[in-house]
């Protein structure tokens, strides 16, 4: 083989490397969206709960300029 073909050889498989690398990166970050939408939702949830079970009158927004 000649260095041409070594080097073109070496090329496409660090290419081929850094291709699975940013597929895997792009992943990982799809993952923590979804977690981080899931975690969103359940806060939500909570605050929604908690507001159900207070009296008449609390929890609810405050017009200060009133």
């Amino acid at each position: 083989m000649s260095e041409m073909s070594v080097a073109i050889a070496q090329s496409l498989i660090s290419m081929k490397s850094a291709a699975t690398q940013q597929a895997l990166q792009i992943e990982m970050v799809k993952q923590n969206a979804d977690s981080d939408q899931a975690l969103v939702a359940m806060l939500q949830q909570a605050t929604e709960q908690q507001q159900a079970t207070l009296p008449a009158g609390q929890g609810g927004n405050l017009d200060i300029t009133a």
